[in-house]
């Protein structure tokens, strides 16, 4: 089985997660929202990294429930900040509670965050068609506008390039290179 070349380092929970998740359409707004506060996380570091500690991110921020994040004091913030399971950065900490009220703005304007979501790519996976690692952008046009938008909304730590690898992982964009297996069953 071809899979892209990011996904063959014999690391089975990176494997499944391409296999089973990545570019996969989501539209549950919880799941919306874990992609975002993991992808918050990523910036700078590496999504494997993230991937194994995504449990623990699961417990820490109340199994991604937006609602309950939004709540979170600062009692909330220094366990996270002491939590060895996460990436305790305070500013990515702050940025997860922050954005999980902004969320519920959106929710509140939109009907659901997915509904907002997905209109910025017309409700529809942009196909990539890509062939090699090097042909994958960093950010796109798309990407670009809603990291603006998102900003103008009092959203922070998703600038293009995080909006567009959220865009990738929750299947608005599918970037499995040509020839990968997933690539043609998510067409």
């Amino acid at each position: 089985m071809k899979r892209c070349p990011w996904a063959t380092a014999g690391d089975e929970l990176y494997e499944r997660y391409h296999d089973e998740e990545w570019g996969v359409p989501v539209h549950d707004d919880r799941k919306i929202y874990e992609f975002l506060v993991l992808e918050t996380f990523q910036a700078g570091l590496s999504w494997r990294t993230i991937l194994h500690k995504r449990e623990n991110f699961r417990k820490a921020f109340a199994g991604f429930d937006f609602r309950k994040v939004a709540r979170f004091s600062r009692r909330d913030r220094e366990r996270l900040a002491r939590d060895a399971g996460i990436v305790r950065n305070r500013a990515k900490i702050l940025a997860a509670i922050n954005n999980a009220k902004r969320y519920l703005e959106v929710r509140r304007e939109f009907g659901s965050f997915d509904k907002y979501m997905w209109s910025w790519v017309g409700g529809k996976t942009i196909t990539g068609r890509r062939r090699r690692l090097c042909d994958l952008p960093a950010a796109t046009p798309e990407a670009q506008a809603w990291a603006k938008d998102l900003k103008k909304r009092g959203f922070s730590f998703l600038g293009p390039t995080v909006v567009y690898a959220h865009m990738q992982a929750v299947g608005m964009v599918n970037d499995h290179l040509k020839g990968c297996f997933r690539s043609a069953d998510l067409a």
